[in-house]
């Protein structure tokens, strides 16, 4: 038999067993009403009225709840609401669809705002199918942990009510995870509504490949570690052979000397409450494993000149914080668009709209330059002067080729190249040596938002809005691997300190951790309620931060794929995020004016239970400190080898 006949069929039966609301129901389901079926039957616009009444009557029911139950019972209500307009929509009534999508999207700006722009665009059935948000809603089931108590109210609310209209929508798209127990705290809300169904399972299969997060072999860190460990041993060593001698040289002239070089020693684990062997063993104690990647010979006074910084690392932690150099850019009339510091903060780049990128070598302007003029040459004002331009020349080195607007910039490793993406999709490499380009790569489609170096130089990573991100080798000018598995704009880049992985951030509000020689999704961080802005590792390797539009940091641990600490602070997007040298401090940097740092190794402690009732002072131990910068939105962070912080902004007002 045909569909239309067994639906005939189906409905004469119910007519017949005078089943009303089984036949009402049915013709909703089918979008076929007619009051030709049966002269009780309401008119279409009753259809319409039973998601609109339905939704109001369980959206006033949740809000006057116990407020013990309140916040659980009102994460049902955003998918609810969705599907109630997508149902109208399928159904063609788009003058009450849009009705209801205006009466009560107020309820979900705060938390879903992107999804509801989206979704405003729906103005036919046809739009349904087009959209692929729209399918994906349509097509999975949405995931609500919620505490065995609240969900028995919200049982017997749908049976007390018979709000079958809304019942059905449930069934159909809500999956609930009842635990026992008292409900979970406010603060976890991000974690606990999820997208379920074919992502949510490919995205668990995918978290369960193993991930080799530790260090290279044989790195420069190793060596000084080593280095470091055998001075000891020599010491220990020493301090055994010649007891005796020590013994006279303390009890001569009646009284103990102790050398100076102890007493500082002494002094420093007093304060700090741990010596720089224990603050460094996050990192030292990190696997070791094999580059997959063919590495580049770093040249000898390179090498030498970073383990001299090595030797000279400030040891950070909640009480001793790094110093910071803020570089202010003024006068660029919203023009810039990105800025990048080279490791030692020597060089600082500015990416602009008018496709012009802009270096100024601070060494050379001296100290007393934080703040760089961008005005076009033969507009020299008091602000160049006082940089160093006293025969009128311009204070910084102009870069031209792009043909759009810059939107990424990256130093090596070294300072010697750098890299910009623009709008034009294409990446081009320039020589700060040369003061010219060398190389145009071609190969995105579509504008390439980010571009990152490989911590060890010769290889980067670039992203792009056609939802792809490319590892590319700076010989070659295709790239080597394409990675593609994101749905919507890829807007960040971040290599993993052993070149093996890199990490992509979206703007379908996930993070992707790939196999750079396979080209594979190894995981797959969900989460985020906004488009992923920015992204860190830490130095060892097994943790990664990223932050939102939103202002939400999360931190990730590589190895299960699973949130370790949600940061909290920020009142507007993170644009920029870094790790100190020995991971543990964050630094994040924000369109509100401030950059934070956050104790690490506090976030990763796990809570007890105690701290949900407390979860706001929890959040304030983790803030170490505020630095505001007035009028100055955060454009990029970068902690150099000594852990010094550089930043760089544009002055929003003058």
């Amino acid at each position: 038999m045909e569909d239309e006949e067994i639906e005939k069929k189906v409905l004469a039966y119910l007519k017949k067993k005078c089943f009303l609301q089984t036949e009402l129901a049915l013709q909703e389901e089918l979008g076929r009403f007619s009051s030709s079926f049966h002269p009780d039957v309401p008119r279409p616009e009753s259809g319409a009225l039973r998601y609109h009444d339905g939704y109001s009557k369980l959206r006033s029911w949740a809000y006057s709840s116990l407020d013990l139950y309140k916040h659980e019972l009102l994460r049902v209500l955003y998918p609810v609401f969705i599907h109630c307009f997508m149902d109208l929509v399928a159904a063609g009534y788009m003058q009450e669809a849009r009705t209801f999508f205006h009466t009560f999207r107020e309820d979900h700006d705060l938390m879903h705002l992107r999804d509801l722009q989206k979704l405003e665009g729906v103005l036919s059935p046809q739009h349904l199918e087009e959209m692929e948000l729209a399918r994906s809603l349509r097509q999975s089931k949405v995931n609500i942990k919620l505490c065995e108590y609240s969900y028995d109210l919200l049982l017997q609310y749908l049976q007390k009510t018979q709000a079958l209209t809304m019942l059905g929508i449930i069934n159909e798209h809500i999956n609930f995870q009842v635990s026992p127990g008292q409900p979970t705290s406010i603060s976890e809300d991000a974690d606990v509504v999820s997208l379920m169904g074919s992502s949510h399972e490919i995205a668990k299969q995918i978290n369960q490949k193993e991930v080799h997060w530790g260090l290279l072999e044989d790195s420069l860190e190793e060596r000084l570690e080593r280095a470091h460990s055998d001075s000891e041993k020599v010491e220990g060593e020493n301090k055994e052979v010649d007891p005796d001698e020590n013994k006279k040289r303390s009890t001569e002239g009646g009284k103990q000397v102790v050398p100076v070089k102890k007493l500082k020693k002494d002094k420093v684990v007093g304060t700090l409450g741990k010596n720089v062997r224990s603050e460094t063993s996050t990192v030292s104690m990190a696997p070791r494993v094999k580059a997959e990647l063919t590495l580049p010979v770093m040249p000898t006074e390179a090498e030498q000149s970073i383990l001299e910084d090595l030797r000279n690392r400030v040891q950070l932690s909640s009480l001793a914080m790094p110093s910071v150099s803020f570089y202010t850019f003024v006068n660029t009339h919203n023009g810039l668009n990105c800025s990048a510091i080279s490791h030692d903060g020597s060089l600082v780049a500015g990416g602009f709209s008018d496709s012009s990128l802009k270096v100024w070598d601070v060494s050379k302007i001296g100290q007393a330059a934080k703040t760089f003029n961008t005005q076009g040459e033969g507009e020299a004002s008091e602000n160049e002067l006082l940089l160093g331009s006293d025969d009128g020349k311009r204070s910084y080195t102009l870069f031209q080729g792009h043909t759009g607007p810059v939107y990424s910039a990256t130093f090596c490793p070294l300072g010697e190249f750098l890299l910009s993406s623009s709008s034009d999709s294409t990446i081009r490499l320039w020589s700060t040596k040369l003061n010219s380009n060398l190389v145009c790569y071609k190969g995105h489609n579509y504008p390439v938002w980010d571009v990152q170096f490989s911590p060890v130089g010769h290889y980067f990573a670039s992203c792009s809005h056609d939802r792809t991100a490319r590892v590319w080798s700076m010989d070659k000018i295709k790239p080597l691997r394409i990675m593609a598995g994101h749905l919507s704009d890829v807007d960040c880049i971040q290599w993993h300190p052993n070149c093996n992985y890199i990490s992509t951030g979206s703007s379908d509000k996930t993070v992707r951790l790939w196999d750079v020689q396979s080209g594979e999704c190894v995981r797959i961080f969900i989460g985020h309620r906004g488009m992923v802005l920015s992204l860190a590792m830490s130095p060892d390797g097994r943790y990664m931060a990223s932050g939102d539009e939103d202002g939400t940091i999360m931190v990730w641990d590589l190895s299960t794929g699973r949130c370790v600490s949600p940061l909290m602070g920020h009142s507007s997007c993170v644009w920029t995020l870094a790790f100190s040298c020995e991971g543990t401090v964050l630094a994040s940097g924000s369109a509100d004016n401030t950059v934070k740092l956050w104790d690490v190794t506090a976030s990763m402690k796990p809570l007890r239970i105690d701290d949900n009732k407390t979860g706001g002072t929890i959040n304030r131990l983790r803030l170490l400190k505020v630095l505001l910068t007035k009028s100055t939105p955060v454009y990029t962070l970068q902690f150099s080898r000594r852990n010094l912080l550089f930043t760089a902004g544009a002055l929003s007002k003058c």
